[in-house]
């Protein structure tokens, strides 16, 4: 599996601003985007890493999809509807976003490739939509796999491009190879 860097991700974090925002104000503002014809995404990552997530929604931005993650929409919503945060009203909300999204991208870095959370919603998600609509985004501090994670191979990763290394593809599990944007906008 073609590993990123950490590093190569956070890159993506306030690349596309003129000044650096604190990670929550960053992910606020995803939240505000319009939603007019945009493929949408459901990102699932790990609660603690949050700089991760703002480096990735920040990357896919780039490829103009709508980005779904719980912590954008949940913590705000659930005050604002005096929701309860009960683990059986979350699983329910995280099932109909994860069916309600298009796409599902999990954010594999490795914390979240050992998390039960994340486990849980990658499998939830292979219930629910066909294998090319699910990818994993594999992050490490360096480039080494995974181990102990041998279930990820089963599904599609987003890689670099070998040959033009600005470019992003999705590797399916047969060897086919689709270009990132092509595969966010099927």
């Amino acid at each position: 599996m073609n590993i990123l860097p950490k590093y190569g991700l956070l890159q993506y974090r306030n690349a596309a601003r003129i000044y650096s925002k604190p990670v929550t104000e960053s992910l606020q503002l995803f939240k505000e985007e319009s939603k007019f014809l945009k493929v949408s995404v459901f990102v699932s990552y790990k609660q603690e890493e949050l700089e991760e997530l703002d480096s990735a929604i920040n990357f896919l931005k780039g490829f103009g999809v709508l980005i779904y993650a719980d912590y954008i929409f949940n913590k705000q919503e659930n005050v604002e509807n005096n929701t309860l945060d009960t683990p059986e009203h979350l699983k329910q909300e995280i099932e109909s976003k994860i069916k309600d999204n298009k796409k599902f991208i999990f954010l594999a870095t490795e914390n979240a490739i050992q998390s039960k959370q994340c486990k849980w919603e990658i499998r939830y998600a292979s219930t629910q939509k066909s294998l090319d609509q699910i990818a994993i985004l594999p992050v490490r501090e360096d480039y080494t796999d995974y181990g102990g994670a041998e279930y990820l191979q089963k599904y599609p990763y987003i890689q670099k491009n070998v040959i033009t290394p600005d470019t992003y593809d999705v590797k399916f599990p047969n060897g086919n190879v689709m270009e990132l944007g092509a595969w966010l906008a099927s």
